[in-house]
């Protein structure tokens, strides 16, 4: 049993495996801001944001259900999970965009799994990812392999919190879509890393009597 301050969101774990230091921003800092992207993803979710449920068919479909895991020490909330005729249980995660492959809101899906596991007592073997741009899902199973780099990814998290060690700025083609970019300033700080390097070097390479 973790302590309710040492309890890690689920969501944080999308944001270690997308950009560290986002993460660290977020969960630690408890820094956060707004863009277009974020909005759209906002703007997604808005079904999804109202705890209820509804039958389809054979199928039960549970929305905002709250979510923890005390193995893990994690807690959230999935957007949908589907309770099926068959006793199988599958979370579906609605993203803004389009249908594509991302290791990031697999590693999230993964964790409302364990979440769901320990809750219902029976295994979940799979979920989905719900692109509300193209009305399209993709199937995630949710293997041996995958299971262990999300547990990895939240002794991350859990360690960086205890630390308070803020990871450092890539400074690459995520940056400028990401809506902290003016808190990250993730260009200046690599300038100034570089700049610091190169000092470095020039200290050690210098002549004897120039460096003294």
């Amino acid at each position: 049993m973790f302590a309710e301050e040492d309890l890690i969101m689920i969501s944080a774990i999308e944001h270690w495996s997308y950009c560290q230091r986002q993460c660290a921003l977020i969960h630690v800092e408890q820094v956060y801001d707004e863009n277009v992207f974020t909005l759209r993803g906002t703007r997604a979710h808005e079904r999804q944001d109202t705890t209820t449920w509804e039958m389809a068919g054979s199928t039960r479909i549970e929305r905002a259900l709250p979510l923890w895991c005390d193995r893990l020490g994690l807690n959230g909330r999935a957007d949908s999970v589907e309770f099926r005729a068959d006793s199988s249980i599958l979370p579906v995660e609605t993203k803004h965009g389009s249908r594509r492959e991302k290791r990031h809101d697999d590693l999230q899906l993964c964790a409302q799994a364990a979440c769901l596991e320990e809750m219902f007592g029976r295994p979940v073997l799979s979920g989905a990812i719900y692109y509300h741009s193209t009305r399209r899902r993709r199937e995630v199973a949710f293997t041996p392999e995958l299971h262990r780099e999300m547990e990895w990814v939240v002794e991350q998290i859990r360690r960086v919190r205890l630390t308070g060690e803020m990871p450092p700025p890539v400074n690459d083609a995520r940056c400028p879509n990401c809506s902290l970019v003016d808190v990250c300033v993730p260009s200046a700080l690599v300038a100034g890393r570089q700049a610091y390097q190169l000092r470095r070097l020039y200290r050690a390479e210098a002549p004897a009597e120039e460096a003294a």
